[in-house]
Formats: structure tokens, C-alpha cells, sequence
């Protein structure tokens, strides 16, 4: 990169001033939110159609890998509609009585807001097929021959489900959904527009080369870039360094093992499993057990970037080291990467 593209530095107030948004990063309103143009454009217009006509906005699925922004989204279309949000999670809710309190008690036009919905138990998702449709849902009182069916009306509300494994909703559940977004990784240019928000927020100081770096490994999501912001930051505290540097990032992220593609200690145990199979195929649940991970965790949060960079390939057999991941874990100088060199002469 040359002086010329270098981003523009980010001069805010002294490193050593506190503020009280330090853990509260979130943008608060479409404006504010940065990147997934389609998406918020989708969204933009249905909140506006639905105000004019005074109706709730429809349901609304959204979709994409962690950290992308689905829970802050639902946070500002509540924000943007002037309604309350109720939030909650997949795996919270075991009991007809969970959902059913949290459905009785909603207002007209209020937010019920499910993260990781695809983890619905199956006969909470079925309630709520009646709830989304009809706005009613109908709940057994009693057992044997005195059981009954008592339906309860609701008021017309939004829900909006977030879920990181799409392909696990049932398709009755899904189609109930009026709007469905997905979100994309991030490019970088975005990332560091994330940044420079962050910055001010944070009230630090740095320069062009070091939001460049920090958004080149933040694995095109937001939430890790403003992870890598925080320890950068805390590293400069420590130093008592005014002016947060490229050289100040680099080092911070060497001792966190992030490597010049972004790849962390896991990330590279994958290639080098591979690697140690000749290259693959190699079966999910044997990857899972050699670097300690869970085949949820590797498929949600290691492969996906992995699969961006072109590191490794998904075939019916298993997993298959690429040429690319071949010549990066060969070549890999990064923290906890010295004994991998020697794996390609």
C-alpha cells in the first residue's frame, strides 16, 4: 500500500480518557449501521411501507455467521419502529409456558426477537406456526378426559428470528417469514469504516496503517474487529502510547497468534490435521477430535473463512486441504506455527 492509499488517520482525544461507551459499540440506527447495504435498503423500505400503513413490520429472518450483526439489527428495527423488544434465545425457551408468557405479554407492533431460533425445541417452533399466522395460539388445560383446547388471541406482532444455521429450520417454519435477509461477510473497506466508528467511540488514536491491518485480519466480521481494537488498545495503555501504530497492532496481534491471513491457533490445527492426512479427505468428527472443537463450532465458526480464503474444500468424502492452505501453513511464521513449517519440504 502506498502513502497515497494509506486510510486516513483517526485523531481522537487522549488514550487515556474513559467513556462510557466503551463496551457499547452497537449502532443504534440504520444511518449509524455500517456495510450489508442491500440489507438494510430491504429494510429501510419495510419499516417505512409498514409505519405509513400502521401495521407491524413482518416477520423477519435474518441469517449469517456470528458476529455479523443480526442481534444489533433487531435491536434498531425496534429502535426505528418506536416499539419495545423482547429478547430471548433458542436453547432458553424448553416449556409451552416460556413462550407462552412471552407471547400473552406482547403489545401491538412489539418485537419478539428469538436468537439462534433454529435451536427451538420442535414443539415450541409448531406453537408458534398458530401465533405468527392466526395470532393466536392454543394451549391444552388439564390431562386425560378432562383435558381441553383454550385458544389465547394475541396482539399482531413482529417476530424476528437470527439464526447461523438456516439450513436447520424446518421449511413450514421458514416460509412463515416475510422477510428474509442474509448477511455477508464484511469487505475490508468496510471494516475499517467499523473502525473508525469504534475509535471514537473507544477514544483512542490510530493511525491509517494500523485500522488497515486490523480490518485485513478481523475475518471480515465486525465483532472481531472490534475484539482486535480492544487488546490493540489495551497493549498501547500499557505502553502509555499516545498514538496507536501499525508496528503496536502487529505485535499485539502476534502475541494473540493471529497470523498475516487471520487465521488463529484453531484455524491453523485444521490445516495442519489435514495436512498430517496427506491432504484429505478427512471426516468432520475426526477434525472435531484432533484440535478439541465441537463439529457445530468448526462448521459455524472456522470453516466458513477458512472456505473464503480457499484454504480447504468441502467434498462428500470430508474436508480437503487446497493448494492455497497447503503454501500458507508451509510458509506461516506466526506465533505457535514454528514446528509447521517443517510439514511441506
Amino acid at each position: 500500500m502506498t502513502r497515497d492509499d494509506e486510510p486516513p488517520a483517526v485523531r481522537y482525544a487522549d488514550l487515556n480518557r474513559r467513556t462510557e461507551t466503551d463496551g457499547a459499540l452497537r449502532p443504534r440506527t440504520l444511518d449509524e449501521f455500517i456495510g450489508q447495504e442491500r440489507v438494510r435498503r430491504n429494510l429501510r423500505v419495510a419499516i417505512q411501507a409498514a409505519a405509513k400503513r400502521g401495521e407491524p413490520l413482518e416477520h423477519l429472518l435474518l441469517s449469517g455467521l456470528p458476529g455479523l450483526g443480526k442481534t444489533t439489527l433487531s435491536h434498531i428495527v425496534a429502535a426505528e419502529l418506536g416499539v419495545d423488544l423482547r429478547v430471548t434465545s433458542g436453547p432458553a425457551l424448553e416449556r409451552t409456558g416460556d413462550l407462552v408468557g412471552l407471547l400473552t405479554n406482547l403489545k401491538r407492533g412489539d418485537i419478539l426477537f428469538i436468537d439462534e431460533v433454529h435451536r427451538l425445541p420442535r414443539i415450541l417452533e409448531e406453537y408458534l406456526y398458530s401465533a405468527m399466522e392466526d395470532m393466536a395460539i392454543d394451549i391444552v388445560i388439564d390431562q386425560g378426559p378432562a383435558a381441553r383446547s383454550v385458544r389465547l388471541n394475541l396482539e399482531r406482532f413482529t417476530l424476528i428470528g437470527a439464526t447461523t444455521r438456516e439450513g436447520l429450520l424446518t421449511a413450514p417454519f421458514r416460509a412463515r417469514f416475510g422477510l428474509l435477509e442474509k448477511l455477508d461477510l464484511y469487505p475490508e473497506e468496510d471494516l475499517r469504516q467499523v473502525l473508525l466508528r469504534s475509535a471514537e467511540l473507544l477514544r483512542v488514536t490510530l493511525d491509517g496503517q494500523a485500522i488497515a491491518l486490523i480490518a485485513s485480519r478481523a475475518r471480515g466480521t465486525p465483532r472481531v474487529a472490534n475484539r482486535l481494537l480492544r487488546r490493540v488498545r489495551d497493549l498501547g495503555e500499557v505502553r502509555s502510547a499516545t498514538l496507536l501504530t501499525a508496528e503496536l497492532a502487529r505485535e499485539c496481534l502476534g502475541h494473540l497468534g493471529i497470523d498475516d491471513a487471520g487465521l488463529e491457533q484453531t484455524d491453523r490445527k485444521i490445516l495442519s490435521c489435514l495436512a498430517r492426512h496427506g491432504g484429505g479427505p478427512v471426516g468432520i468428527k475426526t477434525i472435531a477430535a484432533a484440535v478439541g472443537e465441537t463439529e457445530d463450532t468448526l462448521e459455524t465458526v472456522y470453516e466458513p473463512y477458512l472456505l473464503m480464503l480457499g484454504f480447504l474444500m468441502r467434498t462428500p468424502r470430508g474436508r480437503v486441504l487446497a493448494e492455497a492452505g497447503r503454501q500458507h501453513i508451509g510458509g506461516s511464521t506466526s506465533g505457535g506455527t514454528s514446528g509447521q513449517a517443517r510439514l511441506f519440504p
